[in-house]
């Protein structure tokens, strides 16, 4: 659970430095997504997860 928690911290971090230093470019991101067709985005997030997973296991490795 601690890692977790830990992990979730970090990404509000990183995702707040963005939103700082960038927020028009944010919104325009925003704006696109909105556009996009489902399926790039289910396909997005899947290979986002997938990177993530094997970031986590070769960091744990």
């Amino acid at each position: 659970m601690k890692d977790f928690l830990d992990a979730l911290g970090l990404l509000l971090v990183i995702e707040g430095i963005f939103y700082c230093l960038f927020p028009e470019a944010v919104r325009r991101m925003a704006k696109r997504a909105v556009q996009l067709p489902e399926s790039n985005m289910r396909i997005g997030g899947l290979v986002a997860v997938c990177l993530g997973v094997c970031v986590v296991w070769l960091v744990r490795r």
